[in-house]
């Protein structure tokens, strides 16, 4: 049988799992390295350190070797929107600058003084956010982008330096708000106002391309098994809903973790002015599906809580905490742009709450009853407008990630929402990527029988809504929220 690795890489850390069919017909998952990531302030700007992530996939890949398994299959899916620069030398030019860089603060109101957002959504249908790719590019430096011979998304930067090969994936080059959803090429109009040229990105491939082997380089300076590199939905987005069990139709994804991407899978895009109002997305999934869905700031605002106490506490234990208080005793826009990096998260809360009169948290269960619930109640508001844009009511809500461990949660929200949840997998993000290398190595017969394997192998858990316990708070937080604007 293949063994199958995942790199699944997001904005505080990494982590390779090590997957494999099972005589019984199940898929096993187990982590065999983590490493740790995270933005620093260098030469200006919050960087990442893209040779710390490269180093430690290959460190990561020697502990695999070590097992005794010397052939494997390998993905690779990081988080969206940032891109090394290459030079003509096929170096990189600098560490890639983090999405969370001020930089881009007023680059959506500057660039859409030239051309209207009506006009670039129409051709993108992918939702308005000051880091997505198309602003940092308008705000980097002309001469170093004369310097550029290649644009290459995170993920597929790490393919290239392993391998030697350079590509462009689809699920990836979405989210930077310079596909064009019609022609299904980058868009020539909006790229000459960034200026740079279609031919500076590497060739568009679909999810599922075989990328080429690691390079000898590589195994002269690890112990390696052969490793085939495969070219995944590289959004960690996109294999986290293809790693989604859902089933039938009205069924809804919620991929929770550092950021919070509600939304739904669909075949046709959606990009009418509804979508455009509500600021949803059509970033393009994996078997040419399109995930339409809203980016919310998702647990990002409880990891920074939670470092602020020292880490003291785990997550458990701080949810435990958040059971003991009542809910929703304040209103926050969790979405509000004063989240995205504050200088202290718990501050920003607090002060959120005072400016609004309201009362404020102190406590660690009182700060995450109020993260917690006021998610819940934005993952509900934002189901009815999904509801209104499809012109159809969602059944069932599929959360996945880090935080469909959060019970009180996924109660709230099911409730909140009136559907019913399905909690799981945690790891739906490592499962869709090893599913697209099974499905490419024709261990797996397509995204269905992927689906029905999710299933069979991992552990779902069931919320049904609470009629009526929390009567028109739902309500009441859309009021404060349309105040707010």
């Amino acid at each position: 049988m293949k063994r199958y690795v995942s790199v699944d890489i997001g904005a505080s850390s990494g982590r390779l799992m090590l997957a494999q069919p099972t005589a019984d017909g199940r898929l096993t998952l187990e982590e065999v390295h983590r490493f740790t990531n995270g933005f620093q302030l260098k030469d200006g700007h919050d960087r990442w350190d893209i040779d710390h992530l490269i180093h430690e996939i290959l460190v990561g890949l020697t502990k695999v070797k070590a097992r005794g398994i010397n052939a494997i299959e390998l993905g690779i899916d990081t988080w969206a929107v940032d891109y090394v620069l290459v030079g003509f030398d096929g170096q990189k030019l600098e560490d890639p600058i983090s999405y969370r860089d001020r930089r881009t603060s007023q680059a959506i109101t500057e660039l859409t003084s030239e051309l209207p957002k009506e006009y670039i959504y129409e051709k993108t249908g992918i939702q308005f956010q000051d880091f997505n790719t198309l602003y940092q590019l308008y705000k980097t430096d002309r001469a170093l982008l004369a310097k550029t011979d290649k644009i290459m998304m995170i993920p597929d930067y790490i393919g290239y330096v392993l391998t030697g090969n350079a590509v462009t994936e689809i699920t990836n080059a979405s989210t930077t708000q310079m596909l064009n959803l019609r022609v299904g090429l980058f868009d020539k109009d909006l790229l000459a106002k960034v200026n740079v040229s279609p031919d500076q990105f590497p060739r568009l491939v679909e999810s599922g391309t075989v990328l080429g082997n690691l390079g000898h380089k590589w195994h002269r300076q690890f112990d390696l098994p052969e490793t085939e590199v495969i070219t995944v939905a590289t959004h960690d987005t996109a294999s986290a809903v293809v790693g989604t069990p859902g089933q039938g139709d009205r069924w809804a994804f919620l991929s929770s973790g550092t950021w919070s991407l509600l939304g739904t899978e669909l075949n046709v895009p959606e990009n009418g002015l509804a979508a455009f109002h509500e600021n949803y997305t059509n970033e393009w999934g994996a078997y040419g599906t399109y995930r339409f869905l809203k980016n919310i700031m998702g647990l990002w605002i409880a990891q920074c809580v939670r470092r602020e106490l020292a880490d003291e506490v785990s997550f458990g234990e701080l949810a435990k905490q958040a059971e003991a208080v009542r809910p929703f005793q304040q209103f926050i826009d969790i979405n509000d742009p004063r989240f995205v990096n504050p200088a202290n998260m718990t501050a920003e809360l607090q002060n959120y709450c005072r400016e609004t009169q309201q009362p404020v948290p102190e406590t660690p269960g009182e700060l995450f009853q109020a993260i917690y619930s006021n998610l819940s109640l934005y993952y509900a508001n934002e189901l009815q407008k999904l509801d209104q844009i499809l012109n159809y009511h969602i059944e069932r809500l599929n959360i996945v990630g880090g935080g469909s461990n959060v019970a009180l949660m996924n109660q709230l929200t099911s409730t909140l929402a009136n559907v019913e949840v399905i909690a799981g997998p945690s790891e739906a993000t490592a499962i869709g990527n090893v599913l697209v290398q099974m499905i490419a190595t024709d261990a797996v017969e397509n995204i269905n029988a992927g689906r029905q394997l999710i299933g069979k192998s991992f552990k779902l858990k069931h919320y049904y809504p609470e009629t009526g316990k929390y009567g028109d708070i739902l309500q009441q937080y859309q009021q404060f929220i349309t105040s707010q604007v």
